[in-house]
């Protein structure tokens, strides 16, 4: 349901501007930074039965470590970890299981571009998704997501080299892959034996206040195993959205597509793999009105069935079910309380069966 949170976002770019973050050490061209954020929220949500569970919880508390240094006049080399799984309301760390630091890199960058390697988003998260709805809670679905999709994201952030190029003229590029060698398991449920490199890509086009995007990932390394215990990878992620930008308004427009490589739903393992072709079409707004934002996303989801083998049989019913639509509503707001702290509210409408995921949500976040 969370992606990047829209304060994990803030907090690193105050890393990267140095607004807020406690430097520690900034010397001889040298510069370490420390931030982070606390968020507790507030949630009541329907589950699949239809019934409706709250409880307070952290909302994604993160302790962070940026740090640059100049090689020499024109390229700087530089390095973030972060650690995105800290439970505040259980004041206690996460542990292995809890994918805990998920973001660490290490890259270069200069004239020429900028080149990291590690562990950090996909580049259709930060291009084509957030855009979006980049919320504090309840987020828009999307090819990434385990509402629709294949699942949750975790097996496309590591392991990856990105190049981006600079801008040239408005136009940038980037390209990368994620390398799975012999020994990495592909995901949790199936170790492909063998080492393999995907390809993503994407451009981005910014002229004024408009921009657009457009990325692929082939989603190479990203797998299921199917009924016969054979391993494949899931399918392709194809997207494109605009932004333009009129004073603190945003207005955001997205057109996102996952296609299954799935022969049947019979390829789907204890519901982890869904085995549909599925569109997604997004607009939404944002307007800072002094004290905070107000927002409001709506989504049209098209989950279509394949074309499957002419030897596939299905029933009418499993037909129905599988070539479906729902129309997503996401209403939020934020109130700035002082420059490091701020509240919010949101609230979300998935159009599923017994309304699960719908809710609504309140929290606090404090960032440094």
């Amino acid at each position: 349901m969370k992606k990047t949170l829209l304060a994990t976002a803030i907090a690193g770019a105050m890393a990267a501007s140095g607004a807020q973050a406690a430097t520690v050490y900034n010397q001889d061209g040298t510069k370490l930074d420390i931030y982070g954020n606390i968020q507790l929220a507030y949630t009541d949500i329907d589950n699949a039965d239809g019934e409706s569970e709250d409880g307070i919880g952290d909302n994604g508390t993160t302790f962070g470590f940026a740090a640059e240094h100049v090689i020499y006049d024109g390229l700087t080399g530089y390095l973030k970890l972060e650690f995105d799984d800290i439970k505040a309301d259980e004041m206690a760390t996460a542990t292995d299981d809890d994918d805990a630091g998920d973001t660490a890199y290490i890259g270069l960058k200069g004239n020429f571009g900028d080149v990291r390697l590690g562990s950090y988003d996909q580049l259709i998260d930060d291009w084509i998704q957030d855009p979006l709805t980049n919320n504090e809670y309840f987020d828009a679905s999307d090819s990434t997501g385990s509402r629709h999709g294949h699942g949750d994201g975790s097996d496309q952030q590591t392991d990856k080299i990105t190049y981006t190029s600079p801008s040239f003229g408005g136009l940038q590029f980037a390209v990368g892959t994620q390398y799975k060698g012999d020994t990495d398991s592909f995901d949790s449920r199936a170790d492909q034996g063998s080492s393999n490199a995907s390809f993503f890509g994407g451009a981005k086009y910014t002229v004024g206040a408009f921009s657009i995007a457009a990325v692929y990932d082939n989603l190479d390394n990203v797998v299921y195993t199917d009924a016969n215990g054979d391993v494949d990878s899931v399918g392709d992620q194809y997207g494109i959205t605009a932004q333009y930008t009129i004073d603190t308004l945003r207005l955001a427009v997205k057109a996102e597509r996952f296609v299954s490589d799935a022969d049947s739903d019979s390829d789907a393992v204890d519901g982890d793999f869904y085995a549909q072709d599925t569109n997604f079409y997004g607009v939404s707004a944002r307007y800072g009105y002094g004290m905070g934002d107000v927002y409001a996303a709506y989504q049209y989801v098209d989950v279509g069935a394949n074309d499957f083998a002419d030897e596939v049989e299905q029933s009418v019913e499993d037909e129905q079910d599988r070539d479906e639509t729902y129309n997503e509503v996401i209403l939020g707001a934020t109130y700035n309380i002082s420059d490091a702290m701020y509240t919010w509210a949101e609230v979300a409408m998935y159009d599923q069966e017994n309304d699960e995921d719908d809710g609504f949500g309140v929290g606090v976040t404090y960032l440094f």
